[in-house]
């Protein structure tokens, strides 16, 4: 979402406020956007992979049978 509101800022709008540069506003919200994108991609295939570490804390308790 915020690529292409960063998109739209950056090259679509072409109206001049004074103080306020939108195209360079578009810019950082079109470059905070694909940080963004990057970070969720590499969460997604790296950070949440299946840890290969994790132990089953399973017990098994093996008892004599009762004397007779």
């Amino acid at each position: 979402m915020l690529i292409a509101i960063g998109a739209i800022l950056k090259w679509a709008v072409t109206a001049q406020v004074n103080g306020f540069n939108i195209q360079t506003a578009g810019t950082v919200v079109f470059v905070v956007g694909l940080v963004g994108l990057a970070l969720s991609i590499m969460y997604t295939f790296w950070w949440s992979s299946p840890r290969r570490d994790v132990y089953d804390e399973t017990r098994v308790v093996r008892r004599p049978p009762p004397a007779a």
